[in-house]
């Protein structure tokens, strides 16, 4: 990072930074720690941080408002020393493998309403993609599922067709 005052190159031109523009840098540096604070630890074990840098980030997770503000922004200033922009790489990473996980499931949760309505042409095209797909277990299900609707009962067999469902795209990844 640029201090003020100094100069900077830019496509063979010399400028001095402005003090705007260490600040936007800065807020960018904050709101990337605010990320990080957000994640669940399993993804920020994906990161490859420095230790001193993960610690401070697990400490956030167990403060609120202020507390929580004022480390947000130590870690901030934590991330000048660091390679910011391979982080925001790979959290970019991490963000598409969720927006992946998120559409697959609500492809799944898409099919089993189209099962449970009786659709036979989703059968017909579950048949078709997944191996292992029995029929006769999913129009088990339905029937269950459909029945227990009628009856005022818990939703077991449309959780257990969903799960079923779950189980056949895991087979296919």
């Amino acid at each position: 990072m640029i201090r003020f005052g100094e100069k900077a190159a830019y496509d063979d031109e010399e400028y001095y930074v402005s003090k705007s523009d260490i600040k936007r840098e800065l807020q960018e540096l904050k709101d990337l720690g605010k990320e990080l604070v957000e994640l669940p630890i399993k993804d920020l074990d994906k990161l490859n941080l420095t230790e001193r840098l993960y610690e401070q980030v697990i400490k956030a997770h167990g403060m609120k408002l202020g507390a929580l503000k004022r480390q947000v922004g130590f870690i901030g200033g934590l991330m000048v020393d660091e390679e910011h922009q391979e982080i925001k790489q790979n959290l970019d990473k991490i963000r598409q493998a969720h927006n992946g996980e998120t559409k697959q499931f609500h492809q799944i949760e898409e099919w089993r309403d189209q099962l449970l309505a009786g659709d036979n042409e989703v059968m017909t095209v579950l048949r078709n993609q997944f191996d292992s797909f029995d029929i006769q277990h999913v129009r088990q299900l339905v029937r269950n599922a459909n029945k227990e609707t009628t009856q005022d009962k818990p939703p077991k067999s449309a959780r257990l067709l969903f799960k079923y469902l779950m189980q056949c795209q895991d087979e296919l990844d």
